[in-house]
């Protein structure tokens, strides 16, 4: 599955307000969610910006896509700077499993072979 953190407008009409969820990237704009993250309302002045920093990085750790709205918003807030994308695991590191080349393979096979015998 595929997360992403994105908005999701609540409000009324013409006095939106925002929430900064982590959801399936397949799932509709106001549609189901996985958590909620923050918010924002951008309509108070000041605007106001609100994010669970701890939620927000355990997201991006953990292979989350922002939108570019909510890359934004996390980089005012500074929970982007703090955020290392070298710090995301790789799918397959996270399942256990390295890349390795077809000859690295074969070679651990011919071994396998040759010490069977």
């Amino acid at each position: 599955m595929a997360v992403k953190l994105r908005l999701r407008r609540e409000g009324t009409v013409k006095r939106p307000h925002y929430r900064i969820v982590a959801t399936d990237a397949r799932s509709p704009r106001d549609g189901r969610f996985i958590e909620i993250v923050g918010n924002y309302h951008p309509l108070s002045n000041p605007s106001v910006i609100e994010v669970d920093e701890e939620r927000a990085l355990h997201w991006l750790q953990v292979g989350a896509q922002p939108s570019d709205a909510v890359k934004k918003l996390l980089r005012i807030t500074g929970v982007w700077e703090t955020f290392k994308p070298g710090d995301a695991p790789q799918r397959e590191r996270a399942e256990g499993r390295t890349k390795t080349s077809k000859k690295e393979r074969a070679r651990k096979a011919a071994a396998a072979e040759g010490g069977d015998a």
